[in-house]
């Protein structure tokens, strides 16, 4: 694997230093557009902190300002906050759960990035991290309209129960372990920590290039838009013969403007995500 360091160089546009009534300097902030509801453009503009490296912290620990539901105008009342980490509560019936669920947007599309936060699983449980996503309409025969799965849109770093949950023994060489090329590359090496524990996740996406970092590691390296990225899901379950569609959005992931949100998945089981971080690379 090229060992492209996950930390380069970013111009970090429209920060504001404001200040605090006794006269010292608050923290630094930068305002980021996003999309208050779906189909709908980033014209609103919210307040972010920023530190002196560039990193701006999306969750600030104790609110969901910033993220919706994927496909909705809220937070779906599954995800909650709990001490100080984003939690899913899962009724441990996979993709299948009933209740006020689906996947988690930040509803602020990044083009080039470094995405840092740490994650937990409880025994048993499958989740994801996707990025560069985007919210996806189509309209079947009778003119009905669907919102179609996140995941056709969107690469997906695996999170996982690597001893506990099925799907480690699926795919091909381990593809589908925590912070894989969900069925595509998989994480080497693989060093996730047991359920219970958090892990530590970057990931990187700059002008193609994508790594995924897990617990100070780099594990996956590919490139987008290349006849590697084609081959790649053609050889997966989103191939042009199993699921045009996906190939479709996939092959051309992130669009015109090769930019789209990062997103955590429900899978219906129990995960957590916390000090969540972006450093915009442009």
């Amino acid at each position: 694997m090229k060992k492209l360091a996950l930390a380069i160089s970013s111009v970090v546009i429209a920060a504001s230093l404001a200040s605090c009534d006794g006269g010292t300097q608050a923290p630094k902030t930068i305002n980021l557009s996003y999309s208050s509801a779906p189909e709908k453009a980033e014209t609103d503009s919210l307040a972010f902190p920023i530190d002196k490296d560039g990193y701006i912290t999306i969750f600030d620990d104790s609110t969901f300002t910033g993220w919706r539901g994927y496909g909705k105008d809220r937070v779906p009342s599954k995800w909650v906050i709990e001490d100080g980490a984003i939690k899913f509560n899962g009724d441990g019936g996979g993709e299948a759960q009933a209740g006020d669920g689906g996947d988690l947007i930040f509803a602020h599309k990044f083009k080039n990035f470094e995405l840092e936060l740490e994650w937990k699983v409880a025994k048993g449980s499958n989740s994801g991290i996707f990025y560069l996503a985007q919210e996806i309409y189509s309209t079947d025969d009778e003119g009905n309209k669907r919102l179609e799965p996140i995941y056709i849109s969107a690469p997906e770093a695996q999170v996982l129960d690597n001893e506990n949950h099925p799907d480690a023994k699926l795919g091909v060489d381990g593809n589908r372990k925590s912070m894989s090329l969900y069925d595509m590359i998989p994480a080497e090496p693989q060093n996730s920590k047991p359920f219970g524990e958090w892990n530590k996740a970057k990931i990187m996406v700059y002008k193609g290039t994508v790594i995924h970092g897990q617990n100070d590691k780099n594990v996956v390296e590919y490139h987008l838009w290349t006849q590697q990225w084609t081959d790649m899901l053609q050889a997966s379950k989103f191939s042009e013969k199993a699921w045009p569609l996906a190939f479709e959005l996939l092959n051309n992931v992130g669009g015109e403007k090769r930019e789209g949100y990062i997103g955590l998945q429900d899978h219906g089981d129990d995960v957590w995500f916390r000090n969540i971080r972006v450093k915009i690379l442009d």
